[in-house]
């Protein structure tokens, strides 16, 4: 992974499931390329056809994987669920790509999950130590060993005996014989939405998976709930104990794809909102020009522009035909980095004073390089403006970030930031101001309305595995495991 790839936050899944359609596997594979910006490292689908289970898991893109004919016509079946996946370092090993598969007491079974168990390494140290056999280091096997041992009768119920036992959020879709169930966890951290296409009942992690197959979206499922997919239709149950509603507020800032809509709110719209109230919070006097960071920071900047009244230009064009898999051997060009995606656009630049916009900065590695790429072009002044708070905490919950002593808003100030990476001056929006943006007025302090523990440090869910001594040492040794 290059510097600037691993210098942005990485939503870890995407997932998606189609029941009672003909062209199931087709379906999911469109659905997973609308979902491909949610995971880039590996793909699968596992689909049924009242006779047989078939898998396709490989690492690489949607297209890469599903895009003969030959492969879709091998997954036949009116039923299949599908998972895009970003692996966290040492663990992109086909071993862990999803949906994982199991044949168990009922008959096959298999699952794929978005999110993060805050107690899998301690469960999985019980189920070892009761003779459960682990053919991956990804927590969705833990949901496979927990079905698998519950004295439940149905699927369903053996499925929630199970949930009852984790920590940590997630949105889950698994698929049995009969049946595809969807299910998201009390505090609803991680999307899931539920679709209709001619009949056919889908589950997506966002609704543009629905837009791309022109499936009618119908709602989302709500914390805590669990819906069953059968001949009979759609059966709703809400088994989990009830707790507050914490939907990632990062979703809004940049994880989700703008086109989507979340909370019935345009997370286009909501970007923009974002860049409104950053320009109120932190205009910049006499400023010639708003320049988005392509492509996470266009919404924003156009809010930023339209409430500040600078003009937004694209001052910063990005080479979309560079891939994650382009490889330069020599240390002089790799040394380039963010050209590689980036270029100035001097015409705009030069001799300007520049509002630079994007969502976030983390290790602050490529902010810096954008800045002197600016400012190379001639800019007079460079000031940058994020549509985020300081991000001072890592993510236990499904997001792949670096640990909290890496994060440059954890070590350093804002004024201490805006000297390293060379901007004239730096901001971030307030966490209140991000709020206001969802429309959620303020935080309530005592009750927030989202996840924002990046921000706050404010975990609503036990970190059982990082906590405890006994367990904590264990993610580190489970890591370097899968290396292998």
């Amino acid at each position: 992974m290059t510097q600037s790839e691993n210098d942005k936050f990485r939503d870890e899944c995407g997932v998606f499931a189609v029941f009672g359609h003909e062209d199931a596997s087709s379906i999911t594979a469109l659905g997973l390329h609308a979902l491909q910006h949610r995971g880039q490292e590996a793909c699968g689908i596992v689909s049924y056809d009242q006779k047989m289970f078939y898998a396709k898991r490989a690492i690489g893109l949607v297209d890469d994987t599903f895009g003969q004919k030959s492969v879709i016509d091998y997954l036949s079946g009116s039923m299949a669920i599908g998972h895009n996946r970003y692996a966290t370092s040492g663990e992109g090993h086909i071993r862990n790509v999803q949906p994982l598969y199991a044949d168990l007491s009922f008959g096959g079974y298999s699952v794929a999950h978005n999110g993060n168990l805050t107690n899998s390494i301690q469960i999985r140290d019980k189920l070892v130590k009761g003779g459960s056999l682990f053919q991956s280091t990804s927590d969705t096997e833990i949901f496979i060993h927990l079905t698998a041992l519950s004295k439940k009768e149905s699927v369903e119920d053996k499925l929630i005996d199970g949930l009852k036992q984790v920590e940590g959020a997630y949105s889950l879709v698994a698929m049995c014989e009969n049946k595809i169930i969807g299910v998201r966890d009390p505090h609803g951290l991680r999307p899931l939405v539920i679709g209709k296409l001619k009949g056919a009942y889908i589950l997506a992690s966002e609704t543009v998976a629905l837009d791309i197959i022109d499936a009618e979206f119908i709602r989302e499922v709500a914390p805590g709930e669990m819906v069953i997919l059968t001949e009979k239709g759609l059966v709703s149950r809400h088994d989990l104990a009830k707790k507050d509603s914490r939907f990632c507020i990062f979703e809004y800032v940049y994880f989700a794809r703008p086109d989507s809509v979340i909370e019935g709110n345009s997370v286009y719209e909501t970007r923009k909102k974002i860049g409104e109230e950053l320009a109120k919070e932190s205009h910049v006097e006499g400023a010639d020009v708003v320049v988005p960071v392509p492509d996470s920071g266009v919404p924003s900047a156009i809010g930023y522009a339209q409430e500040s009244g600078v003009p937004f230009e694209l001052g910063i064009i990005r080479n979309h035909y560079v891939g994650r898999t382009f490889i330069e051997p020599t240390d002089q060009i790799r040394h380039l980095g963010v050209r590689l995606k980036h270029n100035a656009n001097r015409h705009i630049l030069e001799g300007k004073k520049v509002v630079l916009v994007d969502d976030s900065i983390v290790r602050g590695t490529t902010s810096k390089k954008i800045v002197e790429m600016v400012r190379e072009a001639g800019a007079a002044e460079v000031h940058m403006r994020i549509s985020s708070p300081p991000t001072k905490h890592s993510c236990f919950y499904g997001i792949n970030t670096p640990s909290t002593e890496e994060l440059m808003a954890h070590k350093y100030s804002v004024d201490e930031i805006a000297k390293q990476i060379g901007v004239d001056s730096l901001a971030y929006i307030s966490v209140d101001g991000l709020y206001r943006a969802t429309k959620a007025q303020n935080r309530n302090n005592k009750a927030p309305q989202y996840c924002d523990a990046c921000f706050t440090g404010e975990y609503m869910i036990p970190l059982t595995d990082y906590e405890n001594k006994k367990t904590g040492a264990k993610v580190t040794q489970l890591r370097e495991r899968a290396k292998n």
